[in-house]
């Protein structure tokens, strides 16, 4: 942490009347710290993988680690309503650890009953959980492992590009089912050379997709708050498109990898899906409340979208009753796509990394960083 912080911070807190008040240390002070890590639970599956880190039971393996230099290490799945576990630990907590596969909220109100909190680390990528207006307000610093799933990501998308594309699901249904019938398959299977393929936003994991489709000899365009050089464009092989709209009608395919802000929330929206080409498939592993759930079921049950995947959700973990569950064409998954065992190695090791420079009083790399100072990163502005 940057020893400037606390003159800063609290020079903002006096000027701004807007801001929460606090009296908090925001350093990392010497002594033990309670350390709250909020992970889904694995059951038989925690000892199944001994790299399998991301779960409650296993805990991103640094318990020990932790225990062994004195510091308080909980870590529990239960993250909601006034009587959950983390609730009770939200009063004189430290540092607060979760997933976006299993995000604990932490609102304004969550923030201003954590009179000892001074981070906030999310494992993985996406801290849009976080009341970040509130974070920095309240002089906390909010960072995330930046890169720690971006690999998997963009395979787990065009994945899912090709899934929808060939009309593969259906064709697997039916050998579960014991059927066989070519037709019901094929009058909707194309190839996926010389469609037209957009990303909205081409940051790392944007950029990434784009490479690795440049092979299928698709026709390769971005949209993205900034233009990437010239060089990294013509190596892709990709049209920056600086208007949004115009970039999606000529979308045969349409890919979400911007983060979740206030401008993003609700981005495609029933306006702005009837401008989509009809017959369009779209992928989603950014995050669900980027797109209108009830627009997005519309349009798949009149066939403009004539294929919708991702793995997020909203709210997560989606409810039983989730209408994207049963809408047609879709090929949903839970919120899998960051975490492979891969992933959730090196966001482990970028989590104990973190805590590690936080005991020592050091600063992040630079890009983990999205609050900081009371300062946003760029993405979330």
């Amino acid at each position: 942490m940057a020893m400037s912080r606390v003159a800063s911070t609290a020079a903002r807190a006096i000027t701004s009347p807007s801001s929460l008040v606090f009296t908090r240390e925001l350093q990392a002070s010497p002594g033990p710290k309670k350390i709250v890590g909020v992970f889904y639970k694995a059951n038989e599956y925690a000892e199944m993988n001994p790299n399998f880190l991301g779960c409650a039971e296993n805990a991103l393996g640094i318990r020990e680690w932790l225990e062994s230099k004195g510091h308080q290490y909980i870590v529990t799945p239960d993250k909601e309503g006034p009587d959950c576990e983390l609730e009770k630990h939200i009063p004189d907590l430290h540092v607060l650890i979760s997933t976006p596969f299993h995000p604990a909220y932490v609102t304004a109100e969550r923030i201003k009953k954590a009179k000892n909190l001074q981070l906030l680390l999310t494992a993985g990528i996406g801290s849009d959980h976080v009341d970040l207006k509130a974070a920095a307000a309240a002089g906390l610093t909010v960072a995330e492992v930046t890169g720690s799933n971006t690999v998997s990501v963009a395979e787990d998308e065009l994945m899912r590009i090709l899934i929808l594309v060939r009309n593969f699901l259906p064709g697997h249904h039916q050998v579960i089912n014991g059927e066989w019938n070519v037709a019901a398959i094929a009058h909707r299977a194309y190839d996926l050379e010389g469609k037209t393929v957009g990303t909205v936003g081409a940051g790392r994991i944007g950029r990434l997709l784009l490479q690795r489709l440049k092979p299928f000899n698709c026709n390769l365009l971005y949209h993205d708050r900034l233009k990437m050089d010239s060089e990294l464009e013509n190596q892709i092989g990709a049209k920056f498109e600086e208007d949004l709209d115009k970039m999606l009608s000529k979308c045969d395919i349409v890919v979400i990898n911007t983060p979740l802000t206030e401008k993003t929330k609700g981005m495609f929206d029933k306006e702005r899906i009837a401008k989509l080409k009809k017959g369009v498939l779209i992928v989603n592993n950014a995050r669900g409340a980027i797109m209108d759930t009830q627009a997005v079921v519309d349009a798949c049950n009149s066939g403009h979208i004539a294929g919708y995947s991702g793995d997020v959700w909203y709210p997560q973990p989606a409810p039983k009753d989730h209408p994207w569950r049963y809408m047609p064409n879709q090929a949903m998954t839970p919120h899998i796509s960051g975490t492979t065992i891969d992933a959730q190695l090196r966001y482990a090791a970028g989590t104990k990394d973190m805590l590690d420079r936080y005991f020592k009083g050091e600063d992040f790399p630079a890009e983990n960083y999205i609050v900081k100072d009371g300062e946003l990163a760029p993405q979330y502005r």
